[in-house]
């Protein structure tokens, strides 16, 4: 059923005059997290995406040490944990929660939470962060750092299928249109 669509991966990326033309493909870190997996805290995922014209249009982001997926496809986004489904969606809060890395507390992310006002923090590892915000639990994850395309297409699906906005500093949706590097803009998931 899938198997004529070309699949990008940070294990074996295809070269770009392979990919440059793809309208449709998958993208798949079979680990998100590493330093998380090599720290044993559990906060590393599993995501697969699918790719169309630049936009993730399914996304699942897979929790092996508890066994929670988060998915999204058709504009919905959904938590399963033990095999019970319920659908997720932003929500609003005061003060916000804002869900930071565990591994890449910058100097530019620390001069923008001073300057962000009221809020609370917490710091987390891999795709988690988008999920924290589609479901709820928090309310902005700003990215500074560098993160590649296999690092957060899945959870962007997930979050903008839940209400969330995914866009880069310059207000423009963070988009997986195939281009020579594979890095992201810095960005942030946020309710506005």
């Amino acid at each position: 059923m899938f198997a004529d669509i070309p699949l990008l991966s940070e294990e074996d990326p295809p070269a770009w005059e392979v990919r440059q033309h793809w309208q449709r493909y998958w993208l798949v870190d079979p680990l998100d997290g590493t330093k998380e997996f090599l720290n044993r805290n559990g906060e590393f995922t599993v995501n697969i995406a699918l790719i169309e014209n630049g936009a993730p249009v399914l996304g699942v982001v897979y929790v092996p040490v508890t066994g929670v997926m988060y998915a999204a496809s058709g504009g919905k986004a959904w938590k399963e944990v033990e095999g019970v489904r319920r659908l997720i969606r932003v929500n609003h809060a005061h003060p916000p929660l804002v869900v930071v890395s565990r591994s890449h507390l910058d100097a530019e992310l620390k001069d923008y939470l001073l300057q962000l006002g009221e809020h609370q923090t917490v710091a987390i590892g891999s795709s988690l962060k988008f999920c924290l915000v589609a479901e709820g639990k928090a309310q902005l994850y700003p990215r500074f750092g560098p993160t590649n395309v296999w690092d957060t297409a899945a959870g962007h699906a997930v979050a903008a299928a839940a209400g969330a906005q995914v866009h880069d500093w310059q207000g423009k949706t963070l988009n997986y249109v195939p281009r020579e590097s594979f890095l992201n803009p810095g960005f942030r998931v946020s309710l506005f």
